[in-house]
């Protein structure tokens, strides 16, 4: 744990030195001090996802406080690794991306500072277990995250994007507050590990305060009708902000609902379903819009609305799993939304960071002034269409790995003797294979239009080479990574076998069900 603290001294000194040094060396030291704390972060966080062991450091803050936890668990190491990780390889993007706007009178030195703080701030929400500090870190991060999407404070729309994603955020985080004061006060703790012990003895208390939690932590993740925020934030913010935020920050909101399931223990039926209802339109929603949009990263937007719909299916299928008593249902659906997290952040990170390429050459984000860019731009061109194969759950890529999982799990519950959970999965299957076709349907068009045929502006026509290597090499780390996933998917599952036995506690049987389908 030791270890662990000290890659978050390396954050902050990285986020102090970058404002006094010059605005063309800001990124280098982010990069720098950002690679060495993922380096270090990795060794406790490993270890605690392949064992199963916990990792635990008690800080004594006050009577009031009491003590303040930072805790290391499998569930916890997964996010651990997720967001320190691809949130390197978003700030090495930068290096090249950021390029463009040194030197113009723009805030790069608080950019850099935020930029960092943001994923100190998203390694605190994971590990930490004391309910007023988790607050504390939340609001954090909302802010830094604020203050990166209105990087380009000129442009009244980004401002005002900037400014709807801060209201937004500030709900969210009431009904956190009331979900919290309420556990705080059935409990008299502030501390989780007391706040479950009570709760899960009592399911209408549960019901109430799982319910409210999941609003405030689906409005951070963009569950519909939490979303309103999301499709305009994102494409406001400059490229690798985009790919970390829908990568990697909205699972933030995916780590809350998870840790609150963990606290009451068993969801009521109730709580199940009305879960996997909100997944299911979050999926065809997000789709349906994505498929209508020209902005590419308005498009890339309403795509992760769908994602997130995804991994809500995945977690509604694991919690119905739970409230019936179906253990293989159970695993198969938090194995498969688990696993989709993580294949999400990989694939949808790709296609943020390609679609910054496009417009650093181009200025534009709208695909139907584009065109032909195969020719000019082959390694973008080449690395967003894996991105958006990935995407469309299409073999071999890893995002056919953990929606196979789901579809798994949901053919487990249609087998089932029960006939309301058997209607629900077969609902829910029909209407994933739904948002699988309109996904190919979306990317084929959007791949299409930018990079085949021939050049159809200006815009397209200027473009005589490719972005630099700087840009190129996370977008070739993250194409590995789909593609590994997708041809050794053992390796993939093995990686989710602890933190979903944190739900199951099954461990026989998840096993069994585990190596039958490796």
């Amino acid at each position: 744990m030791t270890i662990y603290l000290i890659s978050f001294v390396f954050l902050l000194l990285g986020a102090i030195i970058s404002i006094f040094v010059k605005e063309r060396l800001k990124f280098k030291i982010c990069t720098i001090f950002a690679t060495i704390s993922s380096v270090l972060i990795s060794i406790p966080s490993s270890y605690v996802l392949f064992t199963g062991n916990v990792l635990q450091k008690n800080f004594y803050i006050s009577q009031f406080w009491g003590y303040i936890t930072l805790i290391i668990d499998p569930l916890s190491a997964f996010f651990i690794l997720l967001i320190s990780w691809m949130s390197l390889l978003g700030i090495f993007y930068s290096n090249g991306y950021m390029k463009a706007y040194l030197n113009k009178n723009l805030n790069i030195t608080s950019h850099c500072f935020f930029l960092l703080m943001l994923i100190v701030s998203m390694l605190l929400v994971v590990t930490c277990q004391n309910a007023l500090m988790f607050l504390i870190c939340w609001e954090i991060m909302s802010l830094s995250s604020f203050f990166l999407v209105i990087f380009e404070n000129e442009k009244k729309e980004v401002l005002k994007a900037g400014l709807k994603y801060l209201v937004f955020m500030h709900v969210s985080v009431l009904f956190i507050i009331v979900a919290f004061a309420m556990s705080a006060i059935s409990s008299g703790s502030l501390d989780f590990n007391e706040i479950s012990d009570v709760i899960s003895m009592n399911s209408h208390l549960a019901n109430i305060i799982f319910l409210l939690s999941f609003i405030g932590f689906g409005i951070k993740a963009g569950f519909v009708p939490f979303h309103n925020w999301l499709p305009e934030a994102h494409p406001a913010a400059p490229s690798h902000v985009s790919g970390m935020m829908s990568g990697v920050m909205i699972k933030t909101g995916i780590y809350g609902i998870l840790r609150m399931l963990l606290l009451i223990q068993i969801p009521s039926k109730m709580l199940a379903y009305t879960a996997l209802t909100i997944a299911i339109i979050s999926g065809l929603y997000g789709i349906l819009y994505a498929t209508n949009q020209r902005d590419i990263k308005k498009l890339l937007a309403y795509s992760s609305i769908e994602n997130i719909g995804i991994i809500g299916i995945g977690i509604g299928l694991g919690m119905l799993g739970l409230a019936y008593n179906n253990m293989p249902l159970a695993f198969l659906g938090f194995a498969g939304g688990i696993l989709h997290i993580l294949n999400h952040s990989i694939f949808k990170e790709l296609l943020f960071l390609s679609a910054g390429s496009v417009y650093i050459k181009t200025h534009t984000k709208n695909i139907e002034e584009l065109g032909g860019l195969i020719k000019s731009m082959p390694k973008t061109a080449i690395l967003c269409i894996i991105g958006a194969t990935a995407i469309c759950a299409l073999p071999p890529f890893n995002g056919f790995i953990s929606e196979f999982l789901i579809y798994f799990g949901m053919i487990k519950g249609i087998l089932t003797n029960n006939s309301v959970l058997a209607l629900m999965c077969l609902t829910t299957l029909a209407s994933l294979a739904l948002i699988g076709t309109m996904a190919i349907l979306c990317f084929s068009k959007a791949i299409s239009i930018m990079f085949l045929g021939t050049e159809r502006t200006e815009y397209a026509k200027k473009v005589k080479n490719d972005v630099e290597n700087c840009m190129v090499i996370p977008m070739i780390i993250l194409s590995i990574f789909a593609l590994l996933i997708g041809l050794f998917p053992q390796f993939a599952i093995n990686l989710v076998l602890n933190p979903v036995e944190l739900f199951t506690n099954d461990n026989f049987e998840i096993s069994n069900l585990a190596i039958s389908i490796m």
